[in-house]
């Protein structure tokens, strides 16, 4: 979450803007649990889904923060943002903006008095993701000033954790094991569309393209669309595309979200010129989509590639675009 240093004049505005950033959030968060946790067995890699959106002082802006603190009711570091509707959280009746003074066995650190930082958010996300994935966890916790003790029981889910940046820009990755939008998204494609991009950076964070990459000593940055590059993150990013057809519908969303979002004027008018060349086209995607897409209208969803994520990329990716 952030928030921007400037502070509204008044206390209405103010309580506005702070909510407005819960809700997109929360938002988020929910999109994400429900992707998560509806293909964790796609996934190698798993935490425990509890559905505690969680959020720290110290992460917002230094001027802003007495304003934070008065309105989500910080009683300590690190709150309760929000809470994923029908979540086991939820069940156990955690709310938002409680203060969590403990997380199981994972001290929470305390707040840092420096600028904006997510580097105790991050700590503390790692601690609890490494926990056994359906295990139950003790979260001790104050509401209104008084302590209270929950016990969460978590389901399976895949390991990743979903932040939301707060731009207008268009800017989405996943680095193995967070997966990162930018409000310029949503603002642009709206909430249903944008879960097309969540469910394709996610499958880059279940197919380990970062670590693969790396491995077979791909370059990254301006680079990437040049040489040998090109080919390795063509592949990623088309085996990505196949794989997200089938989160989507494994999580119960339309599959037709993929070849919906391919063909928003947005998605289009990136391709071409403005597009890096270490991305496919967009008629080569939006192909891949609608193949995806009639494959599991008769047959179901499945799960393409995953079986391959412990074998080096080979930069083929002309393969994996199906003819016109």
């Amino acid at each position: 979450m952030s928030l921007a240093a400037n502070r509204p004049e008044s206390d209405s505005a103010v309580a506005a803007q702070l909510e407005s950033v819960r809700a997109a959030g929360l938002a988020l968060a929910s999109a994400g649990f429900r992707l998560s946790t509806a293909n964790a067995a796609l996934c190698d890699r798993l935490e425990p889904g509890h559905g505690i959106q969680l959020h720290r002082i110290d992460q917002y802006p230094l001027a802003a923060r007495a304003a934070v603190r008065a309105h989500f009711r910080f009683a300590g570091a690190t709150a309760v943002a929000g809470v994923v509707p029908g979540s086991p959280a939820e069940q156990a009746g955690v709310r938002a903006d409680d203060t969590v003074l403990a997380f199981g066995p994972v001290a929470v650190p305390p707040a840092s008095d420096g600028p904006p930082s997510t580097v105790g958010l991050v700590a503390l996300w790692q601690g609890v993701a490494a926990l056994p994935p359906t295990a139950p966890i003790r979260i001790d916790l104050l509401r209104d000033g008084a302590p209270l003790t929950v016990t969460v029981t978590p389901i399976p889910a895949c390991r990743t954790r979903y932040e939301l940046l707060f731009t207008p820009a268009l800017e989405a990755s996943a680095n193995g094991e967070m997966v990162q939008i930018s409000t310029g998204y949503t603002d642009r494609f709206g909430d249903e569309l944008v879960l097309a991009v969540l469910a394709h950076e996610l499958a880059h964070n279940i197919l380990r393209h970062r670590d693969r990459l790396k491995a077979v000593g791909a370059e990254f940055g301006m680079l990437s669309g040049f040489g040998r590059n090109m080919g390795f993150f063509r592949q990623a990013e088309l085996q990505a595309d196949t794989l997200a057809v089938h989160l989507l519908a494994r999580a119960g969303y339309p599959a037709d979200l993929a070849s919906r979002f391919r063909q928003h004027p947005v998605a289009r008018a990136r391709s071409g010129m403005f597009q890096s060349p270490s991305h496919p086209q967009w008629r080569d995607r939006l192909r891949v989509a609608l193949a995806e897409e009639a494959r599991i209208a008769a047959n179901g969803p499945g799960a393409p590639f995953v079986a391959e994520r412990d074998a080096p990329l080979t930069g083929d990716w002309r393969p994996l675009v199906p003819k016109p």
